[in-house]
Formats: structure tokens, sequence, C-alpha cells
């Protein structure tokens, strides 16, 4: 996940205002609300302003308000909620911030994580570099750089080590490194300030399923449905979990039901292709695949199960040439390589 910027933000009636003629996200004032539950929302982000901020970056004139903010002063989203992330003296360093967005909105990932590194070297020392730490490192992953975005994440989290945003991208990214048990740690550090996290609950579930312990994904999947009652993922959890403990029939179920009511959600009939596949009916399998080929971009766990279909269909050749694209598209090399052994044979 990005960091990302907007112009004004709200929370409830809590406003944070900005000069009209000014560069976007330059805070005037911020006005603090008059009714307790916005109150506390608002004092929420003054002390993470103060907290954030050494003193010479804002000027406080009274409670009421927070005025004569001149550095720059910006406001980054993270998980729908306002946190103050980057406050910059240096206005060179603010155009490089906003030049890596423009870069990384173009699709130019090399230039964007440059404007990133020339802006923190502009001001190694500025507290709040973590959040351009953080992006650097989702921009990196974009690129297959997963060892230097790890470092990233690493160094971000190095202040702030309770901070959800960048526990989830380091907890993903060891997920996808194959670092099953440091991803766990991630998540459960992120549940313990977030026991609602829904996306959490949800990759840690999947995460205890690999380690065959199915009673804590249950439990997972469940706490989300709990939160959430209309959650696709939380179903689409437990179809998974029914299909690895062997209950075919039920997470054929669950599938058709999410299908016929999302019937382009094309993750949906992945996970179907491949519980087809285990349930030996590949002429099923095949055609779910063959309908996200048609109508979506496949990912690298597609092709590896199309080959597998292929290998057990005796077409080598073919299943060959799936296994060599999920390569390509960052598959584990050790798996591919197995996969390819049988593929020669």
């Amino acid at each position: 996940k990005l960091i990302r910027r907007r112009p004004t933000i709200k929370t409830k009636n809590a406003l944070i205002s900005v000069h009209p003629n000014a560069a976007p996200c330059v805070i005037r004032e911020f006005k603090i609300p008059s009714k307790p539950c916005e109150r506390s929302i608002a004092v929420t982000i003054i002390i993470t302003i103060l907290m954030e901020i050494h003193t010479n970056y804002i000027t406080i004139i009274h409670s009421k308000s927070i005025r004569n903010c001149s550095k720059g002063i910006k406001f980054f989203y993270s998980n729908k909620e306002p946190i103050l992330l980057c406050s910059f003296a240096n206005g060179q360093i603010t155009d490089l911030i906003e030049k890596s967005y423009d870069f990384v909105d173009k699709g130019d990932l090399v230039s964007a994580e440059e404007s990133l590194k020339a802006a923190m070297r502009k001001e190694p020392a500025n507290p709040l570099n973590y959040a351009l730490l953080t992006n650097l490192g989702t921009i990196q992953r974009r690129q297959g750089k997963l060892e230097d975005a790890l470092i990233s994440y690493t160094s971000a989290l190095s202040g702030h080590t309770k901070n959800i945003t960048i526990l989830e991208n380091r907890a993903s990214l060891y997920t996808e490194l194959g670092e099953t048990e440091k991803a766990l740690n991630d998540y459960n550090t992120l549940l313990i300030e977030d026991p609602e996290h829904q996306e959490a609950l949800y990759c840690r579930g999947l995460l205890y399923i690999q380690l065959q312990n199915y009673m804590w994904a249950e439990q997972d999947f469940d706490k989300i449905l709990e939160v959430n009652e209309k959650s696709v993922r939380a179903r689409l959890g437990h179809a998974i979990l029914e299909k690895m403990r062997g209950n075919y029939d039920e997470s054929e179920r669950i599938f058709n039901y999410l299908i016929s009511e999302m019937p382009r959600d094309w993750v949906l009939y992945e996970g179907r292709a491949d519980l087809y596949f285990m349930m030996g009916k590949n002429a099923r399998a095949m055609a779910d695949i063959e309908k996200v080929f048609v109508e979506s971009e496949p990912t690298a766990n597609l092709y590896v199960l199309r080959g597998k279909i292929k290998l057990a269909q005796y077409e080598k050749e073919r299943a060959a040439l799936d296994f060599k694209k999920a390569e390509s598209m960052g598959y584990n090399k050790e798996v591919i390589k197995e996969l390819m052994k049988l593929a020669q044979q």
C-alpha cells in the first residue's frame, strides 16, 4: 500500500482547511469541534502532530486552533484515517515528494524511487522520513526488488513499531518471501493494535491454513464475520479452509454461492478452479481458468495451476511453458524447478 495524499481532510465535522491559493494539503488552520465525540478525534490528530513534528515546524496560538503552519505541513491518508505523516521545511523536498506520486501515476517506478531517495537525502534526520521509507518499500516491491523493499519497511518500522500500515505491508511481503513465521509475528502485532482489522485477520487465517492450524484459521474468518457479516473475504477464507480440510462439497457450495453473487470476481474462479483440480474435475477447472484468462490478467498462481492440469493431461510441453511464465512473474523458483522436472520426464 502506498500512503496517499488528499487536498482536504474531514473527520466528521473536524476540518483541516487549506490556503485557497496554496499548494494542495498545506494547512492553514485546524479547528477543534465543540462536540465531545468529534473533539476526541481532533485531539488525537493534534497529539499526533505534537508527537511527530519538531516544535520549530508549528506554532500553537491557543487551545482551539493550530495556526501559522508555514513550513509545508502535509497530511496523508492511511487506511482511510487522516494521519500527519510528512512535514518538511525544505520546499525542494516537497517538490520531490510530489514528483514521486506523479511518477507512480505514470507507471515510472524507477523515477519514483529515485525521487523519494533524493528527498530523504535532502533531510536525512527528519523524523517523518518513515512515511517516505514506507512508500519507497512499496515502490521497490512493485519493481520486484523484494529484499530492498524489506529493508525499507524495516527501517520505517524501527521508530514506529506499532504502525498499522507498515506492519501490514511488511507482513504481506514476508508472506510473499515465504517467511511465514515472520509474517505471522507482524500480523499478530498489528492485531493487538487493531483486533478487528479484517485484511490482517484474513491474511493470518490463510497463513494458519498453510501451517495446517485449521482451528485458528476458522477463528480468524469467524471474527471477520462478527465485524462484517457480509464479508466476502471471510467466506472465501472458509471456502479455502474447507477445501484444505477435504470437505470439497462444502467448499464448492461456498464458491458457487460467492460466484453467483459476484460473477466478475475473478479470484473466486481461480479458487474454484483449484478446488476442481483437487477433486479431479479437470474439465471444470479449465473452464474457470480460461474464463479468467479471457476476462482478466492471470496471476502466476493461475499459470502454475494450468500447468499442473496440463501435466495431468500429458501435455508436458505446454505445462512447461506455463511454469516458465509463472517463474518470470516471480513465482517460487524452487517450486518451479520441481515442476519442471515432472514436465521433462
